[in-house]
């Protein structure tokens, strides 16, 4: 049973891991203009909401069983949603085998309600602690979120398959919605994960800190590898589903990834008005002569800067084997130089 509720605690967190990567950039962005820093509670909650995301469909609608015309058969009961209110309590009444209340922690019904109950509590403590909103109106989401969850599955989610594979509850609403109003009692808690605010504005100056430089190289190489992977992708599928055209060789896949996001992300950007590349950006940093003055396009520079380095040979490592080696010491000597 313990295995059981654990399982899908792993997807939960792979899922949770890949949308961060993804949107990795955009929150680092939002950071320096919201608060002048990312900080590690803000990152911290920030990802353990992805991971609860993906938590919550994962155990609401996972595992998939093999749904045909035979399953749907043998499971009839499935189609027929349950929608009579506080039959959970028929249902502890009959599973009970202990008598008194030391036997209900081992009675199954009573689990699934206390399951159901703290699936939501989360849900409620980060409605209240990113939207500042009341008790009411945070059980009212909370029982949104929990129908619509249901429909899904008495639906077959969205009649992808051909019968409901979960049951409809009344009694989940319930349960779900009680949960996310428990959760406003635990809002508080995130804001000590949080931590204190900083007290500067977003706008004002802050140090150059080695820290929020390579925080900016970081955001440099994952926009490069995410708009890499985005060109290669959609090659490969204009190959296989779009234009008749002829096969095209592995130069290909390393021009599109690394090589072509890697000159318009980190060496074109010297031409700009800062001289900065996407992830200086993304840290508020620009670079300025000593008086202030702007510093002019620097593309040699930055074709020989350790992260445009980097790319160019990642992208030759298939081509040769030492590429590889030789980016890893390029990436080493930039994080020291960083230092």
């Amino acid at each position: 049973m313990f295995a059981d509720r654990l399982l899908p605690a792993l997807p939960a967190l792979f899922g949770g891991t890949l949308l961060a990567v993804v949107l990795f950039v955009p929150f680092v962005f939002h950071s320096y203009r919201r608060r002048g820093e990312v900080g590690f509670g803000p990152a911290l909650l920030a990802f353990g909401f992805l991971v609860y995301g993906f938590a919550l469909v994962a155990y609401t609608l996972l595992p998939l069983p093999r749904v045909d015309g035979a399953w749907c058969a043998a499971h009839t009961a499935m189609s027929h949603p349950q929608l009579d209110p506080l039959r959970f309590l028929d249902d502890i009444s009959r599973e009970q085998r202990a008598p008194g209340p030391l036997g209900l922690p081992a009675n199954p019904a009573v689990q699934q309600v206390l399951f159901n109950v703290a699936l939501f509590v989360p849900l409620g403590a980060y409605l209240r602690h990113y939207f500042r909103r009341g008790v009411v109106t945070v059980v009212l989401a909370g029982a949104a979120v929990s129908l619509l969850i249901e429909v899904t599955q008495v639906t077959g989610d969205w009649f992808l398959f051909p019968c409901p594979y979960r049951l409809f509850d009344v009694d989940d609403l319930l349960a779900n919605g009680l949960g996310a109003g428990l959760g406003v009692l635990f809002a508080p808690l995130l804001h000590l994960v949080r931590g204190r605010s900083a007290a500067l504005s977003p706008q004002a100056a802050r140090p150059v800190t080695a820290g929020r430089r390579l925080l900016g190289m970081l955001v440099d190489l994952v926009a490069v590898f995410l708009l890499g992977g985005v060109l290669a992708t959609a090659l490969d599928l204009v190959l296989r589903y779009g234009f008749d055209l002829p096969p095209v060789g592995p130069w290909a896949h390393a021009v599109l990834d690394p090589w072509l996001p890697a000159l318009l992300l980190l060496a074109l950007p010297s031409f700009g008005p800062s001289g900065a590349t996407l992830g200086q950006h993304a840290v508020r940093l620009r670079r300025t002569r000593a008086g202030g003055a702007r510093p002019g396009a620097r593309i040699v520079p930055a074709l020989l800067s350790g992260g445009f380095g980097y790319c160019l040979l990642i992208g030759l490592a298939p081509f040769a084997p030492a590429a590889g080696g030789l980016a890893g010491l390029v990436l080493l000597a930039t994080l020291i130089l960083a230092l």
